[in-house]
């Protein structure tokens, strides 16, 4: 395999333990070059850990680690912007000299740095607070901060850490816009997060970790794929929970999620989804909407981390 054609990140039997906790169990990740990559999972996972190896802040007690093809190391290194979860600025600074120490510790020369930093700085609706001392800024300002700092030396590789923390909605769409245009520019991005819903719309390959072991891989298509389980999108013409009961006791139906007027409905394994809306029919439920739906990416995030909780409660049991 050609460098060039080597993934930008690639682990192999990475683990990681603290005195009797193991953080992260022997893990192989392998992220494609140019992707959207989401690292997801709870609170606790691992997702911050496996990061923090891949970017040589921590050292792994076992396995292998490449960036762009090589072994791990500097010049790999510098080719990558981190947002870490932990943010970290210096409060007293203003924020355009901040930035600038940013970019010469990447290299960058102040007459390159200069003009990026205006650009972005517009960008994030920072311009009038360029000259302002970082700690007079909010905490989400900080953030956009420093998110610009891990970008402007225009590396090849970005790595966000819960990114949209602290962000309020018009910010978090934002960075969504920029991440798409980062993408668009062939860079790869891996962001770690336990908020479902930015990795379905941001996202083309995820990685789920539920304490610290992997349990699902691939681009969010071969996942949903792998997955397997049709559910059924119900909306009724008139909801209630008598309805709702009675549809919940049908032979085809696994379990019934409420949204308002629509139900969501997973089907028992082998079911049919035309028998299903038979029996809709002759039970006398009337209904504006019957769609059979591929499994959501939170849907199959809760059920992925469920069972891994579930066998290692089941694990301890037997110790």
């Amino acid at each position: 395999m050609s460098l060039d054609s080597a993934p930008a990140i690639e682990l192999r039997g990475v683990s990681k333990s603290y005195d009797t906790f193991q953080a992260v169990k022997p893990l192989d990740l392998v992220v494609p070059r140019g992707a959207t990559y989401g690292l997801l999972g709870p609170n606790g996972a691992g997702k911050t850990t496996t990061i923090r190896m891949a970017l040589r802040i921590i050292h792994p007690d076992s396995g292998e680690i490449r960036i762009l093809g090589k072994p791990l190391s500097q010049d790999g290194l510098d080719r990558i912007g981190y947002l870490p979860e932990e943010r970290g600025v210096y409060r007293r600074m203003k924020v355009r000299k901040l930035l600038s120490f940013f970019a010469e510790l990447k290299g960058v020369a102040p007459g390159v740095s200069r003009p990026r930093i205006d650009e972005w700085l517009e960008r994030m609706d920072l311009t009038d607070r360029s000259d302002a001392k970082v700690q007079e800024l909010s905490k989400g300002m900080q953030q956009k901060i420093q998110f610009i700092g891990s970008i402007l030396h225009d590396p090849e590789i970005v790595i966000l850490d819960e990114p949209f923390s602290g962000l309020d909605p018009i910010n978090q769409r934002v960075l969504r816009e920029i991440i798409t245009e980062l993408k668009q520019k062939g860079r790869t991005i891996i962001f770690s997060t336990h908020i479902i819903d930015h990795a379905e719309r941001i996202c083309d390959h995820v990685c789920i970790i539920a304490r610290g072991t992997k349990v699902a891989d691939g681009t969010i298509t071969d996942v949903k794929r792998e997955h397997g389980t049709e559910h059924i999108a119900l909306r009724l013409d008139e909801p209630g929970l008598a309805v709702t009961e009675s549809v919940r006791r049908m032979s085809q139906v696994a379990d019934v999620r409420e949204h308002g007027s629509e139900l969501e409905i997973a089907l028992r394994d082998g079911a049919d989804p035309q028998a299903l809306l038979e029996q809709l029919v002759r039970g006398g439920v009337r209904l504006r909407r019957f769609e059979i739906a591929e499994p959501t990416l939170e849907q199959i995030f809760i059920e992925r981390v469920g069972a891994q909780t579930a066998a290692m409660q089941e694990e301890l049991v037997h110790v």
